[in-house]
């Protein structure tokens, strides 16, 4: 008899249970501003677009609870300050390039692209499943920061040479434009690399402080105008796939509540895809530009000597620098590691499949 009234008591309280009201969960309504310094001038396509989306994504997404405030280099006057803006917190968030920081830190390079690397799909693979976002988290995290994808240009090209490049004799002396690894590689073939803003690029080539500079791609590089003063464009090695980069405050991000965390994230990640498709979009578009309206750009391609030279220049490069840094050492053999398997589906898919398409 005990066992049936507690049964029944059971069956009482269940149903006295169903019938109440769910509660209510009550969302914050705090919002958090955050600030945002870029690298590129007001309104710079492509690129500013990158920031752009990515302010309208996170605010959406947040129901209005992230506010993003865009700095870009007209404002901070500082293209290459984007680092120590947001290690220091006088800005919340940065879009730059990873490579621009290898003055401060050596192993930042590796995170834009690598000379004769990975293409954009293959990279991207890697960050997110083959270790490079743990690598990446691993460098930044000592200076206070996270960096997350920022948007590809994909594979980019060699650059604009106000003479042809015939030989490895060519390149001594030649004061290029080119950041990066691929500077280092410029440099020990006899190059002279320089490092100059976006906004400075067609001064420079026009005056003479430069001879040759790579930029982007047909996506970027019609519209700047080089054309006009370099008519030799050199098909691509040094950037297969060159990913730009949103830096994030580390102290400032763990003020967030996990949610806004994970919305900022995910509104980064959303709007790097947007910025690779916008980039294609726009390199094929200038390309047909190109080959109809201005034949008088020589496109060329290195010749084999020169790629020789520099890939062998590379693996010393790399080779030296993974001999002096256990950390430089650990990312350049899980980057080698990866390419090393994912090429090979690479090849036999992509590259299998264009190849029976060639003419």
């Amino acid at each position: 008899m005990k066992i049936l009234i507690l049964l029944l008591a059971t069956l009482f309280l269940s149903a006295c249970d169903d019938n109440k009201q769910p509660a209510k969960v009550q969302q914050s309504t705090q919002t958090y501003t955050l600030t945002l310094a870029e690298s590129w001038p007001s309104n710079f396509p492509v690129f500013g677009d990158a920031t752009k989306n990515f302010k309208q994504l996170a605010e959406s997404m947040s129901n209005g609870r992230l506010k993003i405030q865009i700095d870009s280099k007209n404002k901070h006057k500082s293209a290459f300050g984007i680092f120590d803006f947001v290690k220091s917190g006088q800005y919340d968030l940065g879009h730059s390039g990873s490579y621009y920081w290898k003055g401060k830190d050596i192993n930042t390079l590796f995170f834009t692209t690598m000379p004769f690397g990975m293409t954009t799909s293959e990279q991207r693979a890697w960050f997110e499943y083959g270790g490079g976002q743990e690598l990446m988290d691993k460098v930044y995290a000592k200076h206070g920061m996270k960096s997350i994808i920022g948007g590809s240009t994909g594979n980019q090209m060699g650059g604009w040479f106000q003479k042809e490049i015939n030989s490895i004799e060519d390149l001594q002396g030649l004061k290029m434009r080119i950041p990066g690894f691929a500077g280092e590689i410029m440099a020990e073939v006899g190059a002279k690399p320089i490092n100059i803003p976006a906004g400075e690029l067609y001064t420079a080539l026009d005056r003479g402080t430069i001879d040759a500079l790579e930029w982007v791609g047909p996506s970027l590089d019609l519209r700047m105008g080089f054309h006009k003063i370099a008519s030799y464009y050199y098909t691509g090695w040094h950037e297969p796939g060159a990913e730009l980069q949103f830096l994030i405050n580390l102290q400032k991000y763990n003020t967030l509540p996990k949610d806004l965390q994970k919305i900022l994230v995910s509104a980064m990640k959303l709007s790097a895809y947007q910025m690779y498709t916008h980039s294609e979009h726009e390199s094929a578009k200038n390309w047909a530009s190109m080959k109809k309206d201005y034949p008088n750009i020589k496109v060329r391609t290195f010749p084999k000597p020169v790629f020789e030279a520099l890939k062998k220049a590379n693996d010393t490069l790399l080779k030296e620098l993974a001999e002096k840094n256990a950390l430089a050492k650990e990312i350049i053999e899980s980057q080698t590691s990866y390419l090393k398997k994912i090429r090979a589906w690479t090849a036999i898919s992509d590259q299998a499949y264009l190849n029976s398409q060639s003419e």
